[in-house]
């Protein structure tokens, strides 16, 4: 006999025996691979783009300009990706929640992956003029779009899959992607750096990773197009219970929730990009490391955060998803100041240990949040509930952080304490509303809400 809680479909399903085809278990290693190397292709079409932006694409789209005006104009650019995210997440929401989990997990990684190619072929501004710098711009819009909605149908692909009581593991897969993704753009960018000259790099060189997108997002299509929808979706439809308008339902009903788990997700984001963007600059910048070598610290410990990320995800299966989410709050508020104190001693190995730390402490919050953002959400809103509150959450604390750190850290010599101050604060915000939110571990899918599908007593974690 089954184990109640390895029945499909799952979440408290209210559907007749008749009214769908026989479940079956899909294969959660191919489910969760599906999702990830979405996120994956996502991040490195992500990273590659700025790493673009800081080195060729002045001169290439902005060569009327001076240097720090072309760079400026060139980051500006990649500023567009952080503003069209939401945009995304509300798109590809309606798209999940009115017509499946998996459509949008195969617009979405057509939609980055292409526009990533693009860019890899878009003349500079002496072939084009002024039209270069407005496609190139075009294009990281359409990267923002795609990846505003990669990330929660990605989640929910492999959460909704998942049996309950292994919901975490399987949902913390996709949250591999930064990181991995991370580590693949820098490494192709180095190792083009490090093989070709100056004048090679700038002319041609550069483009090649963007190129090779194209084989990872046919190589993500092809993955993608053989998974089954899932079964809280399917649930869904046979129900007849979609949606017409999930934004508006969600904001008239769940407007609350869904600024709670932006506020709660701000500090991780933060944290991340001042352990990352910020500390590049002010390491290769008033500290004078090498860049290369600043990479490589940074490189070394997103390795390290993900493969950190299943382990955090099995503790929020035993201990409670919210509980881990308070606990990486307050460890990365114990751990900004150590850090940012080794970041300025400008020694590679403790910028290395600090960067390590730092970023599983961010990873002891994110690496639960796979699972724990969507049970805040009813199925029938789940995906732009999710999509919507996540991106709301990383705009405010990864686009703004790396600007305000960069100004607070210039108003005083020695220890940058008013970045201490701005981190900790935000550490202190997303602990308030994680203490806010309620704690699905005993209750379930989506607790406390009028309309949702409630789990039955089977499906409840056993004591």
């Amino acid at each position: 006999m089954t184990e109640p809680s390895e029945q499909y479909p799952a979440e408290g399903s209210r559907q007749h025996p008749k009214d769908t085809a026989p479940a079956r278990r899909p294969s959660m290693a191919r489910t969760a691979a599906a999702g990830s190397i979405g996120t994956v292709i996502e991040y490195y079409d992500f990273f590659i783009y700025g790493s673009a932006a800081a080195l060729v694409f002045g001169p290439v789209y902005f060569p009327n300009f001076s240097s720090t005006a072309g760079t400026l104009a060139a980051f500006a650019t990649f500023a567009t990706g952080f503003i069209a995210r939401p945009v995304g997440s509300l798109l590809f929401g309606h798209i999940g929640d009115r017509h499946g989990r998996r459509t949008v997990l195969l617009i979405s990684v057509l939609t980055t992956g292409l526009a990533t190619v693009c860019v890899g072929l878009l003349p500079g501004y002496d072939t084009l003029g002024l039209a270069a710098p407005l496609l190139l711009t075009l294009m990281r819009v359409v990267q923002g779009l795609g990846l505003g909605g990669e990330w929660a149908a990605a989640v929910l692909l492999a959460s909704e899959h998942a049996p309950p009581a292994r919901r975490g593991l399987w949902a913390s897969f996709p949250q591999t992607g930064p990181s991995v993704g991370f580590v693949l753009a820098n490494g192709v960018m180095l190792s083009m750096t490090a093989t070709l000259t100056d004048e090679q790099f700038r002319t041609w060189g550069w483009r090649v990773p963007f190129l090779c997108a194209g084989v990872l997002t046919l190589v993500g299509y092809l993955l993608r197009s053989k998974i089954d929808e899932t079964p809280a979706f399917l649930d869904l439809t046979a129900r007849r219970t979609l949606v017409r308008a999930p934004l508006a339902r969600l904001m008239r009903h769940h407007w609350r929730r869904v600024l709670l788990v932006a506020g709660a997700v701000t500090a991780a984001y933060a944290v991340n990009y001042a352990a990352t963007t910020w500390a590049l600059s002010q390491a290769t910048g008033r500290l004078g490391l090498d860049p290369t070598v600043m990479l490589f610290c940074l490189m070394g410990a997103m390795g390290v955060m993900g493969l950190a990320t299943p382990l955090v995800a099995v503790l929020g299966d035993r201990y409670g998803r919210r509980r881990l989410s308070l606990v990486g709050c307050g460890a990365m508020a114990l751990c900004i100041v150590p850090y940012l104190a080794m970041l300025q001693t400008g020694q590679v190995w403790m910028i290395l240990a600090g960067t390590s730390m730092m970023l599983l402490a961010v990873i002891t919050m994110l690496g639960v949040q796979g699972a724990y953002i969507p049970e805040l959400f009813e199925p029938e809103l789940r995906c732009t509930g999710t999509a919507f509150a996540y991106n709301i959450g990383a705009v405010l604390g990864g686009a703004l952080t790396p600007l305000i750190a960069t100004r607070l850290a210039t108003t005083a010599p020695g220890l940058p304490w008013g970045v201490a101050g701005y981190l900790l604060a935000l550490c202190a915000l997303s602990s308030a509303c994680f203490v806010t939110l309620p704690d699905t571990r005993k209750t379930g899918c989506f607790p406390g809400a009028p309309s949702a599908v409630r789990p039955t007593t089977a499906d409840r974690p056993r004591r």
